[in-house]
């Protein structure tokens, strides 16, 4: 049984439960009293091959920073067999020093690290919103959860943790890093369609998404309203745009400002 914080499912993004997992009708516990998980979920495994199509798919990797090896080759161990790819590390900086992945996963980390924390560490790499951040502590401390939290993560378990709570949290954040991917590569596409632009069709754009008429943007530049719908249509057609709220949207992703394209 297990202290949890989760940001998940909370309008605050804190929220506190105590997970149990319970034996389903005719289960038999194990010798320690617990379910036997690892039987569950392989019939799960089972059940979910059978009944759906098997689909290629690039296997997500968990990465778990905590310096002791005890509870990192258990980690490995439990998550190999759910079908993850695990790398492990006794320190941050070991996590720092390996080059960042870009498929889908997540960080199973510990907060009281040697050298450098794991709130430290989660700081370090705030801007990869493709790694959600799973904390784990043997000593469980409120500022210190609030904090994590705040900073962004997915969980913070207190060990002894369930099993099921935290492949419940690797799953969620594997999905988080999926979407998060998937942003970026968007936004990788936009980005390309948008270097194809020549300097007076960015001109043309950015005053067109910030609100102006043809007319007006054409005042601005010094050229046609004829050549300002000349310019726009190429635009719209380089980026793939349908519409004038298409070609806002695009520039707002792209956070373009009329200033920064003269």
């Amino acid at each position: 049984m297990s202290q949890v914080w989760s940001g998940v499912g909370s309008a605050s993004g804190l929220g506190r439960h105590i997970a149990e997992i319970a034996p389903a009708p005719g289960e038999r516990l194990a010798r320690d009293g617990r379910v036997d998980l690892f039987r569950r979920r392989e019939q799960g495994r089972r059940a979910d091959s059978a009944m759906s199509p098997a689909a290629p798919q690039v296997k997500p990797t968990v990465f778990v920073v905590d310096d002791d090896v005890s509870v990192r080759e258990s980690l490995e161990l439990l998550l190999r067999f759910e079908g993850w790819q695990t790398e492990t590390f006794a320190s941050a900086r070991d996590f720092l020093a390996r080059p960042r992945a870009l498929t889908p996963s997540c960080l199973v980390l510990d907060v009281s690290l040697p050298d450098l924390n794991g709130l430290d560490l989660q700081k370090l790499i705030a801007d990869r919103t493709d790694v959600p951040v799973i904390f784990i502590t043997g000593h469980g401390d409120i500022p210190v959860a609030v904090r994590a939290m705040k900073a962004g993560a997915v969980e913070f378990l207190t060990k002894p943790f369930d099993d099921e709570v935290l492949l419940g949290a690797i799953r969620h954040a594997v999905e988080r890093s999926r979407a998060a991917l998937g942003h970026e590569s968007e936004v990788q596409a936009l980005r390309d369609c948008y270097a194809s632009l020549t300097p007076r069709e960015r001109q043309v754009m950015a005053l067109v998404a910030s609100g102006l008429l043809n007319k007006q943007v054409g005042l601005r530049l010094g050229i046609s309203e004829i050549t300002v719908k000349a310019h726009r249509g190429r635009v719209m057609q380089k980026l793939g745009a349908d519409s004038l709220a298409d070609l806002v949207k695009a520039s707002e992703r792209l956070r373009l400002t009329p200033a920064s394209n003269q």
